[in-house]
């Protein structure tokens, strides 16, 4: 290309050499103007010359960059600024999360986080739910931000509504619970379990063989768990994940049958039952040895008018109706007596009309299998909680002295 060329410096030359042979006027026509004419020619070619070598340079050059711009993947630097929301739903896949993330500004390209997703093994093990991602992350962190857990092992970025139910807990204490970490209105889950049946309790559950009237609430049936929902999760879902969580776990324990089939009662009754144990226990064989005295006294046909007697159930109307529950030295002979009183077991005989409180698998444990004792007593006898059992009234006034001496009562 560049032999194509005209170049002037070269006839220039040679015509200068057979001037030089001439002799004569050489040297003054260098000090005139012409010659410069041709020297200037010659800078001007080289100039050219020098333009088109770059312009083929420049050009590799631009060929090269894209050429490497295409095998790289658009990615971000850094660890993220800023705040922003994302949702994983079930059956999403790497390439679904890359373009959630891509649409919210949290990563520069889809492909970066598929590659990340694709090389980490623990990418299959992100949870569904709603995430608190940086924006302008690299994909690779961004991964790590799916992934990420807690000392506690409960994941880091997750965003959920977490309402913990624990044991012995009654339904207004789930309410309060609930209403505040979703930051509703209490009445609102008041009114979500207004129908027990309709948030996943079996019409089944509501029969007793006793004969007593039935409480159809959904008392007893908000099993005690930590429970994580997406923002703004409402009170049914909330309290049907609550019921299903207790249907399965009475499932597992097969506590229908064993109660029907071992104890010869219907499983609503050994439900109350170990509400009733729930409350007034505090160790797993205690519970079992409370629901036996229950089941004692109800059932046995020993004990005075088959009543229960408990303060724990007293305390338990109070709060339904809006009071606040008494230690026991404290209840009067009016709250022991009360007529007024649905769940009264002073002077009513048998199980009150529902349970007392959402029981936990050690007390559904003790209702369903009790020992098999003859106990009709039982007090805490410290203040660890720790009960002794009785079959006589001498007995049981014994222990009661200990509990005193204990300072429990």
């Amino acid at each position: 290309m560049i032999d194509e060329l005209e170049l002037p410096f070269e006839d220039d030359y040679e015509r200068g050499r057979h001037r030089r042979r001439r002799g004569g006027r050489g040297a003054s026509q260098a000090r005139g103007g012409r010659p410069r004419k041709r020297r200037g020619r010659s800078l001007f070619a080289l100039f050219v010359v020098l333009i088109l070598l770059g312009g083929l340079a420049g050009a590799g050059w631009f060929g090269i960059d894209r050429v490497r711009n295409f095998f790289t993947v658009a990615d971000y630097a850094g660890d993220g600024d800023g705040e922003v929301k994302v949702q994983v739903v079930a059956n999403d896949s790497g390439k679904d999360m890359a373009d959630k993330l891509f649409d919210k500004g949290v990563v520069k390209s889809p492909k970066a986080f598929v590659n990340a997703f694709e090389a980490n093994p623990q990418s299959k093990t992100i949870e569904v739910g709603w995430y608190r991602m940086k924006l302008h992350m690299k994909a690779s962190k961004a991964l790590d931000a799916l992934l990420a857990r807690k000392p506690d092992k409960s994941l880091a970025n997750k965003i959920s509504t977490t309402v913990t139910v624990t044991e012995g807990m009654i339904s207004l204490d789930v309410y309060n619970a609930g209403a505040k970490a979703a930051n509703l209105p209490v009445d609102d889950f008041k009114n979500a379990a207004k129908d027990p049946v309709a948030l996943g309790v079996s019409p089944d559950w509501f029969v007793r063989q006793d004969g007593k009237p039935v409480e159809k609430s959904i008392e007893g049936f908000l099993y005690p768990a930590t429970y994580d929902f997406d923002p703004g999760t409402d009170p049914t879902t909330m309290l049907k994940a609550m019921v299903a969580k207790f249907n399965a776990e009475v499932t597992k324990l097969d506590f229908l049958n064993t109660v029907q089939n071992n104890l010869h009662i219907s499983p609503y009754e050994a439900l109350i039952a170990a509400s009733i144990a729930q409350v007034e226990g505090s160790f797993p064989e205690d519970m079992a040895g409370i629901a036996r005295v229950l089941y004692n006294r109800a059932y046995g046909g020993k004990f005075p008018c088959s009543c229960l007697q408990l303060d724990s159930t007293v305390n338990y109307w109070l709060r339904i109706t809006g009071q606040q529950p008494k230690s026991s030295k404290d209840l009067t002979n009016g709250d022991l007596h009360n007529p007024k009183d649905t769940y009264n077991t002073h002077d009513k005989p048998g199980l009150p009309i529902g349970p007392i409180s959402n029981p936990g698998a050690d007390a559904l444990k003790g209702a369903m299998s009790p020992p098999k004792t003859g106990y009709v007593y039982f007090v805490a006898v410290d203040k660890e909680g720790h009960t002794k059992f009785a079959t006589t009234d001498a007995e049981h006034q014994a222990n009661i002295n200990e509990a005193k001496k204990n300072g429990v009562l």
